[in-house]
């Protein structure tokens, strides 16, 4: 079965992230086209995917091997080549793709500065194109959202000739996951939605809701009035500190180890609505 899929692999060097996103007309995507590994690289293999271009690209780029080389040397292995299509960004931002001569049309792909995306079975080159265009002109934005934005501007601009059925991102960053303990910042899959992207776009900020960061200098002080609100709010909604509610509401990632002497924003805005 063809993985009819476009997809872009990309990093944010100064984040230290790399990251795939990818939407097909092909059920549960994610299971086959995204591989990342942090301070290693990340790569997309689709069409007549072989999955274990995953696994071995990665591990030739944990060996150092360039972008290139590793685009090089998985398609010089690999008898059904002319079907295949893979896209590799490196540790250092560089970044190759090879588009098989028998991948069914339009098929394609576009490199630059920390990315490549690739796409087969489109309606044209503009899907690829608009990929391309929308992570370069998004620098100094996250990355997950850039990624996100980066499959909806493709769909607008025409996507899979097939349709839609499943969209995935996985992004990854040295102990940038749940509790500091993974790799794994975001693996979030829409297996077979009418709509996967605008689903992928709910999840993934249902997740920055949940685990998303607000940097420790915008906190503000419980003391005074607002300590006063918020010890009255907790006391309504029936728990007696904010980390019991937090518990509740699936926030407590969003605590500081001193979550009684000041609070997240956004966690004041979340226990606003709820009392």
């Amino acid at each position: 079965m063809i993985v009819s899929t476009y997809s872009i692999v990309a990093c944010d060097l100064d984040a230290s992230q790399w990251g795939v996103a990818v939407e097909s007309k092909f059920l549960s995507v994610g299971s086959i086209v995204p591989w990342a590994e942090p301070g290693v690289g990340a790569v997309a293999t689709q069409a007549y995917a072989n999955p274990r271009f995953g696994p071995d690209g990665l591990a030739l780029l944990r060996e150092g091997r360039s972008a290139d080389e590793v685009v090089h040397e998985l398609i010089a292995r690999d008898d059904g080549r002319n079907e295949r299509q893979v896209g590799v960004v490196d540790a250092n931002g560089n970044a190759a793709a090879h588009t098989g001569s028998e991948c069914i049309d339009w098929a394609g792909h576009r490199t630059g500065p920390c990315y490549a995306a690739q796409g087969n079975i489109l309606v044209g080159a503009d899907t690829v194109d608009a990929l391309a265009t929308t992570f370069e002109q998004t620098t100094g934005r996250d990355l997950a959202s850039r990624l996100v934005d980066c499959l909806a501007a493709a769909q607008r601009a025409g996507g899979d000739s097939r349709g839609q059925q499943s969209a995935a991102l996985l992004l990854v960053e040295r102990d940038g996951g749940y509790a500091g303990l993974t790799d794994v910042v975001l693996d979030l899959r829409v297996d077979d939605h009418p709509q996967p992207i605008e689903e992928l776009r709910r999840l993934h900020a249902l997740h920055t809701r949940l685990f998303g960061k607000t940097p420790r200098e915008q906190w503000l002080p419980l003391t005074g009035d607002l300590g006063t609100e918020v010890e009255g709010r907790l006391a309504r909604l029936g728990h007696p500190t904010l980390r019991s509610w937090a518990g509740v509401e699936n926030l407590e990632e969003r605590l500081g180890a001193d979550d009684e002497d000041a609070i997240d924003p956004f966690v004041l805005e979340v226990l606003r609505e709820s009392s």
